[in-house]
Order: structure tokens, then C-alpha cells, then sequence
């Protein structure tokens, strides 16, 4: 549960407080800048490329990956789980995550040691052609929890830090 937004801090911060077991947390979020220097993580992610979705779907390793994907797994298991080397797995992964096919979430852990989980972020993947004669994508995507919006605002905000 994360209770609404509190007082901006001096640095412009917003403050929400998460509770943690018994002692809470508070997890800040640095404003989004008109410049886009910093990415707004409650806006909806844009179409990746064509061809990044393209090229995940076309790789063997990418697809026993989505197969094997029923709930969230950390790249050790993805690779025990799909019999694929970690090395491998670990850049399949960006390739998915790229391509907007998988999400990367962090599970917080109370001994500090957080892991990454991966889930698929699609029920479909359509591909088609436009009036203009151009192929286009369209992702549709279930939709997200109030747990799910929070693990990847997590994850927003450590890849800003």
C-alpha cells in the first residue's frame, strides 16, 4: 500500500511513504523536467521500434524465454528454467526488455541484496500495415496493479541514481 503523495522536499522531490514490515520506508522521486532530462515513470511506455520487437521474436532463445515466463523470475531462474547459459540470458533479457516485451521489476529484499524479476508485459503482439503503407506494431498490454505501477516506479527510479 503507498499513501498519497506527501510535501515537496527543498530539493523539489516528491515524497511517498512505503511501508516495509514493521519500520517504513520512504521512497523519493525526483520531479519530471519539461526537457525530458528525466523519464516520467507513470507515463505509458511509447512502441518500441519494429524491428527490436522483430528481432526478440525472431530469436529462439527470446521465445523460450516468454514460454517459460508464467511468473515473475530472476535471470537465474529464466536461465535454469529455459536451459539457457546466464550469460546468454542476461542479454536476451535486454534484447526483451528493449523490445518492450518484458518488464523488469526489483523484489526488495530486507538484506539490502535486491533482485531484478523479469515478467512478460504483453497479452499480444500485433503487426500490420497502415494506410501510409507502413507496417506498424501494437502491444496490447494487460493492466497493472497498484503493486506492479510501484515495483517499476522502484525500478525507475534506481536506473535515475
Amino acid at each position: 500500500m503507498v499513501h498519497p503523495p506527501g510535501r515537496q522536499s527543498e530539493t523539489g522531490a516528491l515524497r511517498w511513504r512505503v511501508p516495509s514490515g514493521d519500520v517504513g520506508a520512504v521512497l523519493i522521486v525526483p520531479q519530471i523536467e519539461q526537457s525530458g532530462m528525466v523519464r516520467d515513470p507513470f507515463a505509458e511506455d511509447d512502441t518500441p521500434e519494429l524491428q527490436d520487437i522483430l528481432d526478440a521474436l525472431d530469436d529462439p532463445d527470446c521465445r523460450s524465454i516468454v514460454r517459460i515466463l508464467d511468473e515473475p523470475m530472476t535471470a537465474d531462474e529464466i536461465a535454469e528454467a529455459a536451459d539457457v547459459p546466464l550469460s546468454t540470458t542476461y542479454r536476451k533479457l535486454d534484447l526483451l526488455t528493449e523490445a518492450s516485451l518484458l518488464e523488469e521489476g526489483t523484489e526488495i529484499r530486507p538484506d539490502g541484496q535486491h533482485a531484478s524479476r523479469y515478467s512478460v508485459a504483453f497479452e499480444e503482439v500485433i503487426i500490420g500495415i497502415a494506410d501510409t503503407r507502413e507496417f506498424e506494431v501494437d502491444i496490447s498490454r494487460r493492466p497493472r496493479t497498484a503493486d506492479e505501477r510501484l515495483a517499476n516506479l522502484w525500478s525507475e527510479v534506481q536506473k535515475e541514481t
